[in-house]
């Protein structure tokens, strides 16, 4: 693998100082001395993801192989803890929503606009978003015109992800509380995730986000996806500016395109989605 250079920041939020944001930037040996200042791509996990889960170093690596610089963290209400790996900070996890995840994006993106971290081209960002990242990205992107393109990997269509019945029950309770299979951890979203959904449904409209979106967007879905059904990608592609749209639909693969945490390799389908992001980013450069 290409010798890197990597980076490891923490932000905080000066009125609410335990709302921590950690990433990592990966670059190429020597990238904060390069005399041209390099493109930088943000990578963004989903809903119980985080930014040492299986396929994202891998890509962010990938990333800083070919010249960029990858810029991944675990958004504040991640629920990761410290060791990156480990989901010790529920209480974060339960007051998380979308208005944060956007918050944290636009965090991370002042910080480089801000030059924390030298060798970076702050004016040229591409974001990578998978699942609820990648509807985090397109958001993000209608109302921040800098962004440059935008890759969005098994990317939902819809913030709205309950039926009425959990709804109900949810506001009963005041909590609801989903099982992370892999951890076999219980963990719960406070009330505040569904009111921020309801109370801004016009600005988490994905939908809408798209017909505002006029840079280069690539949506990559697996045919096969049981968590985020392949019909909302031809729902983002119907709503995007068709000159700058494309789609590219891995047949038969599931939500995370056959990787695994930790991974036990990578998949044919994950090197395509791989291969494709990159290109789709290099041409952005060209």
């Amino acid at each position: 693998m290409t010798s890197l250079d990597s980076r490891s920041f923490r932000l905080t939020y000066p009125h609410e100082p335990a709302r921590i944001i950690r990433g990592i930037a990966d670059g190429p040996r020597g990238f904060a001395d390069v005399r041209e200042p390099l493109p930088h791509v943000i990578v963004l996990h989903g809903f119980k993801g985080f930014m040492n889960w299986g396929f994202f170093p891998e890509i962010a690596h990938r990333i800083a192989a070919r010249g960029m610089v990858a810029v991944r963290f675990n958004m504040s209400g991640s629920g990761i803890g410290d060791d990156l790996e480990t989901f010790t900070e529920l209480e974060a996890f339960a007051r998380n929503t979308y208005t944060r995840e956007l918050e944290d994006l636009q965090r991370v993106r002042g910080w480089i606009a801000s030059g924390a971290v030298r060798g970076i081209d702050t004016m040229r960002c591409a974001l990578v978003g998978h699942s609820r990242g990648g509807g985090v990205a397109l958001l993000h992107a209608a109302e921040h015109d800098a962004v440059r393109s935008i890759v969005t990997w098994a990317a939902i269509s819809d913030v709205d992800r309950f039926d009425e019945l959990t709804k109900a029950g949810w506001r009963r309770q005041g909590v609801i509380t989903i099982h992370n299979a892999r951890t076999k951890q219980d963990m719960d979203i406070a009330l505040g995730a569904l009111d921020d959904i309801e109370w801004n449904r016009a600005r988490f409209d994905i939908l809408a986000a798209c017909r505002r979106i006029h840079v280069p967007v690539l949506l990559i879905h697996g045919s096969a996806d049981e968590t985020v059904p392949v019909h909302e990608a031809e729902r983002l592609f119907a709503a995007l500016d068709p000159p700058t749209a494309r789609k590219l639909v891995i047949t038969g693969a599931g939500h995370t395109f056959g990787v695994t945490h930790p991974p036990r390799g990578y998949t044919d389908a994950f090197e395509r989605v791989a291969e494709a992001t990159l290109a789709a980013i290099a041409e952005r450069w060209s």
